[in-house]
């Protein structure tokens, strides 16, 4: 047991190690990252759309990346913003780390970027472990969820600059008790901001993308969480994947600039590799992913 637990705090000290590194490149060019983190079907890709959106009539240079096990549905959806898209398929990696990221941003990256959005794998374990290189990390719940979210996976909550209630239009259909869960997020996190969205009601919207920017500009996210300085403890995702154990090919999808599968972790990052451009295909051209297992 110990032998798993030391490799896996290896497996992050690494990425730990490439997130430093892609964060420092990404910035130097002007991109700073979001990093989106939380359960399936909280209402992320909902949000984001309308945030990518809003950033596009701004005339805010923006792209997105979004992870999921399968499927293009997603980019299909923001795709419908108008901003460049890319979508990983993990192939069943629960999570993405700082040199896959990297290298997806090879060669697609558009310059210039100002801010790059990563919608995670739906997941508040494993992605809650792993740095991106991020700037501002986002985690968001939905009002159907509990209030005691944060108390259940305090890693996710009490690593994040914000805070993300959705769907809050059916908060008194579901008995949401807002000040208890505000009182659980402090508990995790003391001083993270909670702000409260609706995208049915246009409630909050344009919030996360000033909060993007605010960071953007100034090089630091709107709150520093306590557990930051903590070193990890990764004892509970023995069980996990780990990098490397996944290898596949690329397939191409019509509506996002990209679909990828998840291969083998490195260290690769658009600021210094060039990377092969891939070219998206004209809207309408149906897509047949290619399973990495193959």
């Amino acid at each position: 047991m110990c032998r798993a637990v030391d490799l896996h705090q290896s497996v992050l000290a690494r990425n730990d190690e490439s997130a430093h590194a892609l964060r420092a490149r990404l910035t130097a060019r002007g991109t700073t990252v979001v990093n989106l983190l939380s359960s399936p079907g909280s209402g992320k890709t909902a949000l984001l759309e309308h945030e990518l959106t809003l950033a596009r009539e701004r005339s805010v240079p923006v792209a997105a990346l979004t992870a999921d096990l399968a499927t293009d549905n997603d980019a299909a959806r923001l795709a419908r913003s108008g901003v460049p898209v890319r979508q990983i398929l993990t192939d069943g990696l629960c999570h993405l780390e700082a040199g896959m990221l990297g290298r997806y941003l090879e060669g697609w990256l558009p310059r210039p970027t100002r801010l790059l959005f990563v919608e995670n794998v739906g997941n508040l374990v494993c992605p809650a472990s792993y740095d991106l290189g991020e700037t501002l990390r986002v985690v968001l719940a939905s009002v159907t969820e509990g209030e005691d979210k944060p108390l259940k996976y305090p890693t996710a909550f009490g690593l994040a600059h914000l805070v993300v209630v959705t769907k809050t239009d059916i908060a008194e259909a579901v008995d949401f008790d807002e000040a208890a869960f505000r009182a659980h997020v402090q508990q995790v996190n003391p001083g993270v901001e909670v702000l409260l969205t609706s995208v049915r009601r246009q409630v909050g919207l344009g919030t996360l993308l000033d909060r993007a920017l605010s960071a953007a500009e100034t090089g630091a996210p709107p709150h520093t969480p306590v557990m930051a300085a903590r070193p990890h403890d990764h004892a509970d995702h023995a069980g996990h994947a780990r990098p490397g154990e996944h290898t596949g090919h690329t397939g191409h999808t019509d509506t996002a600039d990209h679909t990828e599968h998840a291969r083998p972790a490195d260290h690769g990052d658009p600021a210094e590799h060039g990377g092969q451009a891939e070219h998206a295909h004209p809207a309408g051209h149906p897509h047949t992913p290619v399973s990495s297992r193959s």
